[in-house]
């Protein structure tokens, strides 16, 4: 790892985005290394996803869930755990460390929440590396 670790973020339209938002309105440092993709509903990535972007060059991935507020899927938070354990299942199969991906529920008012995660998955994936 160069310097600070990459993390690819799956954040929701609805739910998660805007608190991701805005922690960047607010001007709440957290690092440059952070890159968000905005989805409908966190139920909806695919394992294969995670897997691929760990291939691609990031060093973790990150998936801001609906929680329990999701209006699109009424068992969301069930099945975004389920696709963790696939994709973490992905991870081992292919190498991966599946500490590599975190996922926590981030409402549209998280935004302190959201930097504090980046900030504490970013140390974790620094230890990792030096292991």
């Amino acid at each position: 790892m160069s310097q600070e670790p990459k993390i690819l973020v799956f954040s929701t339209n609805n739910i998660s985005d805007p608190g991701i938002d805005l922690a960047g309105s607010a001007h709440m440092p957290y690092s440059t290394a952070v890159r968000v993709i905005a989805l409908p509903c966190s139920s909806g990535i695919k394992p294969a996803w995670v897997v691929h972007a760990l291939k691609s060059g990031f060093d973790g991935v990150f998936i801001a869930a609906c929680g329990g507020d999701c209006a699109l899927v009424p068992n969301c938070n069930q099945l975004t755990g389920n696709l963790v354990a696939q994709a973490q299942a992905g991870m081992k199969a292919a190498g991966q460390n599946p500490k590599r991906l975190k996922m926590a529920a981030i409402c549209s008012v998280c935004a302190e929440q959201f930097v504090s995660h980046m900030h504490n998955f970013q140390k974790e994936l620094l230890k990792l590396e030096t292991v």
